[in-house]
C-alpha cells in the first residue's frame, strides 16, 4: 500500500480509529437513532423534536440480511476499476437494533455469511486519488 495518508472517503460518516465507529444522530426526545447523521427532524412519526446529538453508533453487530451486488453502483460511490462483484450485509447494530446497510470486507462471499452471525465494523481502502488513499468501513465476520 501506498505511503499516502489516509482519509475518509465521505467526510463525517465513520471515524478513522483502529477500531472504527459509524456516525450517526440520537434523538433528544425520544431517542430514535440515524444514519447517516440527520439533524433536520426526527424520523419517527410520532416524535417532532429537531434536537439531535452527534453520537458514535456500535461497531457490532449481527448479520440480518445479506446478497451480493453484481452490478457497478453509480456515483456518487466510486467502485474499484475493473469492477468486481461484491457482498452486502444488512447488520443489526447491537445496542441501536437499527439494520445498518455496508459492504462485506473483501474476500468475503455470501457463501461465509450466515443471518445471525456477529459481525464487527472496519475500514479498508476504497481507492486511491493524488492525495490520500480513501477509507470506507465495511463489515468483517467477528472472531469467535
Amino acid at each position: 500500500m501506498s505511503d499516502k495518508p489516509m482519509a475518509p472517503a465521505i467526510d463525517g460518516w465513520h471515524t478513522m480509529e483502529v477500531k472504527p465507529h459509524l456516525i450517526g444522530t440520537r434523538c433528544k426526545a425520544c431517542g430514535s437513532y440515524f444514519f447517516p447523521k440527520n439533524n433536520d427532524y426526527c424520523r419517527n412519526p410520532v416524535c417532532d423534536s429537531t434536537d439531535f446529538d452527534e453520537v458514535e453508533l456500535s461497531r457490532t453487530g449481527n448479520i440480518w440480511s445479506y446478497t451480493n451486488a453484481s452490478y457497478k453502483p453509480p456515483a456518487p460511490f466510486v467502485a474499484a476499476e475493473p469492477f468486481e462483484p461484491y457482498t452486502i450485509a444488512a447488520v443489526q447494530l447491537e445496542k441501536e437494533q437499527m439494520v445498518i446497510l455496508g459492504q462485506a470486507i473483501q474476500g468475503i462471499g455470501c457463501e461465509d455469511l450466515k443471518v445471525g452471525m456477529p459481525v464487527e465494523l472496519v475500514l479498508e481502502p476504497l481507492h486511491e486519488t493524488d492525495d490520500d488513499i480513501k477509507m470506507t468501513w465495511k463489515w468483517k465476520p467477528a472472531a469467535q
